[in-house]
């Protein structure tokens, strides 16, 4: 089942067009990664997608529903959660607090309790740290933070917008090993990185887009083989 269907999209900021009639899917529960390196059209795509910005044409389907000009909330609450880069937390707010503000649509409130229980299970070390202050935590932990707080938003798709930038290998580890374990929540991942390697490792399908362009598309496991990508972007 496409879970989202993303169709010939094109996207400006002013007259110049950033995105170039990019397609692809999303399955129910799988990870698709999206990789490229700086000024690819990455960011745009996902702020495309979570209606930050509107698309100059093309269409954007999510579970047979047309989204292409839906408002970003409205968009969060269908279970479209983006997790910006930069984590853009509220950092004189406490862990706990932020972790909270995540669960603002009704629904997600109903549930905030034992979702706070799921998000501590995943990451343990933000239940130690639920009365620090977020701008006082480390680099990963902040990533850690925004993507808890992500969970608490009910997602159906959780989109991530380069989660592993600026942290030591061992934590990019840590918190790629927990996307994976968001898919037995029955939740789909949408991840944006220049961490090639670890994307494609992480993911089931892939797309490599270059000049906001799609240019190579397939299983993971195949684009890590293959020869223009180890070249360009694994350094082989």
């Amino acid at each position: 089942m496409e879970f989202l269907k993303i169709e010939e999209i094109n996207t400006s900021y002013g007259d110049i067009k950033v995105l170039h009639n990019v397609s692809f899917s999303l399955q129910d529960s799988e990870i698709v990664s999206i990789v490229g390196g700086n000024g690819a059209g990455k960011t745009t795509l996902l702020k495309t997608i979570s209606g930050i910005l509107r698309p100059v044409s093309g269409r954007i389907m999510f579970s047979d529903m047309d989204i292409t000009n839906t408002p970003p909330n409205i968009i969060v609450s269908l279970g479209l959660v983006q997790i910006p880069e930069g984590r853009k937390l509220f950092s004189n707010l406490s862990v706990l607090e932020n972790l909270e503000l995540g669960a603002y649509t009704a629904k997600a409130r109903q549930v905030k309790d034992d979702n706070l229980v799921k998000v501590f299970k995943l990451f343990p070390v933000l239940r130690e740290r639920s009365g620090q202050l977020a701008g006082t935590l480390s680099g990963g932990e902040q990533q850690m933070l925004a993507i808890g707080r992500g969970l608490m938003s009910l997602p159906k798709i959780l989109m991530l917008d380069e989660p592993s930038l600026g942290l030591a290998p061992k934590i990019v580890r840590v918190i790629f090993g927990a996307l994976k374990e968001t898919l037995f929540q029955g939740i789909a991942i949408l991840l944006v990185e220049q961490n090639v390697q670890q994307s494609l490792i992480l993911s089931n399908r892939s797309y490599v887009l270059e000049n906001g362009a799609v240019v190579l598309e397939g299983p993971s496991k195949d684009l890590l083989r293959n020869d223009y990508v180890r070249k360009a972007y694994l350094g082989i």
